[in-house]
């Protein structure tokens, strides 16, 4: 395992679109683990998804104290309700606002042992869930900002 060089505004693999990954394997769960290591070494950081560590791969890790979550080419099947809420994320470090998204979402994924998943999120997880796979798309949460926090110096 090892810690992975997080990616940040203006690198142009923040929008990319990532590929599916095909077999999961040992290469994927070390790649996992290593998104997991880096995760842990980022401050209030909740969830990563490869493209952030330079990986084009359709992966995101999610640790939000609740265990952690590791999802391989998840995709939102599902959603309802919306929620406004605080966003930021680990790639756009000075910059924060109030997004709209979807109060719950569900999520079908397979998990670090290639095993199909279905996961539902509300609230925090919910949010979560739609920004990191919004990553792997090539999108960012500033897409979805209706006002901009001021972050402190």
């Amino acid at each position: 395992m090892a810690v992975r060089q997080l990616r940040f505004e203006g690198d142009g693999i923040l929008s990319k679109k990532c590929k599916e990954v095909t077999v999961v394997d040992d290469k994927i769960r070390e790649l996992l683990d290593d998104m997991l290591d880096t995760l842990h070494t980022m401050p209030n950081g909740a969830a990563i998804a490869a493209c952030q560590v330079g990986i084009l791969k359709r992966l995101v890790v999610i640790d939000m104290g609740d265990g952690v979550i590791k999802l391989v080419n998840p995709k939102i099947v599902g959603t309802s309700g919306v929620q406004e809420s605080m966003e930021g994320c680990l790639s756009f470090p000075n910059k924060a606002g109030i997004t709209v998204r979807p109060k719950k979402v569900t999520v079908q994924a397979l998990n670090e042992f290639g095993e199909e998943i279905l996961l539902e999120g509300g609230d925090l997880m919910a949010k979560c869930l739609c920004h990191e796979i919004e990553h792997l798309d090539g999108r960012v949460f500033l897409e979805h900002v209706i006002s901009f926090v001021d972050m402190p110096k």
